[in-house]
């Protein structure tokens, strides 16, 4: 649904959008932002509620309410029958969900001057839905990562942080006037106080996730997105460079891995890249990295790190042991390295590939 179409819908007088009060999460603060973003919900008033008669009056309703009705602008998942999920993904909907999924391309036309009907657009939707918004569906509907059976042996090594945006919404729900004063007394605020200072927190969790979608918009229109074309022209150049194609050329830094594994797929009977090459910078007699593909996306073990003998040297040493002149350095764990010249970096590959 295009949101000309939505824009139809919508009363003369600026729309009222209702949520619900009380804990607040990131879904709903990411859904009440990106409503926002569109010039028929510009200027509009947010009501945080939870009382069927003024959700009544709402125009739009998201995260409350018990009803999915796009046609009536209602967009709750928590209802026991609702299982909607974006297309092609398996995750079920949050109210974060369904307003990108009926509102997304919208957006992402009127941030990025592109059609709302082109294939730039539809591929950045798909692409935010999978790596943004599809984790916050998730977390809000209880729905791990991971199949419990896949897990049942895992054992972390470490601790690897709670911090996410999830967790930092969840912050701003604690009040630090519920704090005791200096005096040891709690300062007594109205019902109408205690609302408004809720309600001001609940806007600042929105803005931190409304803005973090901005910077991932931003992020895959212009640099995301251009890099595609020119991984496919390195992917196609490839044997150029090396007899089974497992050396890999850009002539500028992009960012390559989404797109290499996606052509590997595409692929699956051709060898897989084993190092990428590209100038460690835009200026004439810039250096040159060499890295070594990881296995995955997530993972950090490479398909072939660099060899063993180079890690942890530089300069003189790297040369030395290596017998490449030029060498910069070698990452201890051989997933990067580098050198001064596009001939040493891919000597090194070369290099690297027989021993």
């Amino acid at each position: 649904m295009t949101e000309e179409t939505a824009a139809k819908r919508l009363k003369p007088s600026p729309p009222l959008i209702g949520t619900h009060n009380g804990r607040f999460h990131a879904d709903e603060a990411l859904a009440v932002y990106l409503l926002r973003l569109l010039p028929t919900y510009n200027p509009s008033t947010l009501l945080r509620t939870r009382d069927p008669a003024l959700l009544s009056t709402c125009h739009t309703v998201v995260d409350v309410g018990g009803e999915y009705s796009p046609a009536a602008n209602r967009y709750d998942h928590h209802q026991r029958t609702f299982d909607t999920t974006f297309p092609a993904r398996s995750t079920k909907l949050s109210s974060a969900g369904l307003v990108y999924m009926h509102f997304g391309k919208a957006i992402i036309a009127q941030h990025t001057r592109l059609s709302e009907e082109s294939d730039q657009v539809s591929i950045l939707w798909d692409k935010i839905y999978a790596e943004f918004v599809e984790a916050l569906d998730a977390h809000d509907n209880g729905i791990s990562v991971y199949a419990p059976a896949d897990t049942a042996n895992l054992h972390k090594r470490f601790y690897d942080g709670g911090v996410s945006l999830g967790s930092l919404v969840g912050d701003l729900n604690f009040d630090p006037s519920d704090s005791s004063s200096n005096d040891g007394e709690k300062q007594a605020r109205s019902p109408e106080e205690e609302q408004a200072e809720e309600d001001r927190r609940f806007l600042e969790a929105s803005s931190l996730m409304g803005t973090t979608f901005l910077r991932k918009l931003s992020y895959y229109h212009r640099a995301w997105l251009p890099a595609r074309t020119v991984v496919h022209a390195a992917y196609a150049a490839r044997k150029s460079h090396s007899a089974g194609g497992r050396i890999m050329v850009f002539d500028r830094s992009v960012p390559w891995k989404d797109h290499l594994y996606s052509l590997e797929a595409s692929h699956p009977s051709e060898e897989k890249v084993a190092y990428v090459l590209y100038p460690d910078g835009p200026h004439p007699g810039a250096k040159w990295r060499i890295q070594a593909v990881s296995v995955t996306k997530e993972s950090f073990e490479s398909r072939k790190p660099l060899p063993e003998a180079w890690r942890g040297l530089r300069d003189e040493k790297l040369d030395e042991v290596s017998g490449i002149d030029g060498g910069v350095f070698v990452h201890a764990s051989g997933f990067i390295g580098g050198n001064q010249s596009f001939e040493g970096a891919m000597k090194m590959a070369v290099r690297g590939l027989e021993m």
